[in-house]
């Protein structure tokens, strides 16, 4: 993944739902001619089967924090 793109999930990682809605709808009006149900699926390789594994086996993957505590934790 590109670093732009890494770093578009990573800003919306840390908003609430009511930004997120926001950044969705901005994408939809902004990219119509594109068919958001085309979109190709793909079998997970071993990588997203190991990241799979590690979220369902291991406690610490289960823990979140909000978006406001987040923000807080980063000074922002």
């Amino acid at each position: 993944m590109s670093a732009i793109k890494e770093r578009i999930m990573g800003a919306v990682a840390v908003m609430n739902d009511n930004e997120a809605e926001i950044v969705w709808n901005l994408i939809i009006h902004n990219f119509p001619l594109r068919s958001w149900d085309n979109i190709e699926t793909v079998a997970p390789d071993e990588w997203d089967r190991v990241m799979l594994r590690e979220i369902h086996d291991d406690p610490d993957c289960k823990e979140f924090v909000s978006s406001e505590a987040a923000l807080k934790e980063l000074g922002l």
